[in-house]
């Protein structure tokens, strides 16, 4: 995802026009990889929760095309013992972050992605509902990049200017929706690095706006 600023009147952020991306959903920086693995989004239920994962496959190796091939239910089975385990899943997010920092998408921001299962946020249950779910490449015990912690401060900055309602404390680790169920991004993801990214990333005002 390219680093650069907004413009003045903040339509275009980090390269992103926010008109195009709620119309369409679609991140021009990044890689387009669409996943069958997506539904409507409820009537009425608005983006406002960003869940932030983690993903290897094979588990804590990075590289290749392992993970997209599962998002797109092209995952082979007899490459990898633990593939067997995983292959017949129906799963997506809506963006995956490599360790150098790429972005790739899998379903438009707008649909919604099989990322979250059985969730709760404040209260309220079903999360893929009303979120967007980001992976990073990488695993609960391995520290991420600092390429990673880069572009998802950039990604968090395109959401939020599009979707408002996504606001600082909105924005939580699929161990918090799922506890006690899944565990990632793990004690490895640098929550202060990361919010200390997301503030460095925010569009500066130009002219006094």
């Amino acid at each position: 995802m390219s680093h650069s600023a907004s413009d003045h009147c903040g339509t275009i952020v980090y390269n992103e026009d926010i008109v195009v991306l709620r119309e369409t959903g679609r991140l021009s920086s990044a890689r387009w990889c669409p996943s069958p693995n997506y539904g409507p989004r409820p009537t009425g239920a608005a983006i406002s929760l960003l869940v932030v994962h983690s993903i290897s496959l094979p588990p804590g190796q990075f590289g290749g095309r392992y993970i997209e091939q599962f998002f797109t239910n092209c995952l082979n089975p007899a490459e990898h013992p633990y593939f067997s385990t995983i292959a017949d899943m129906h799963v997506s997010a809506h963006a995956l972050i490599r360790r150098d920092g790429t972005v790739v998408q899998f379903v438009s921001l707008l649909e919604r992605a099989w990322h979250a299962g059985r969730s709760c946020f404040q209260g309220v249950e079903e999360c893929n509902d009303f979120s967007i779910g980001v992976e990073l490449e990488g695993a609960d015990d391995i520290p991420y990049t600092r390429e990673q912690y880069r572009s998802l401060a950039v990604l968090t900055t395109v959401i939020r200017s599009a979707w408002p309602a996504v606001t600082s404390d909105r924005i939580t680790g699929h161990c918090d929706i799922a506890p006690g169920r899944k565990t990632d991004p793990g004690p490895a993801f640098d929550w202060p690095n990361f919010r200390a990214s997301l503030l460095a990333a925010q569009p500066s005002k130009k002219n006094g706006e």
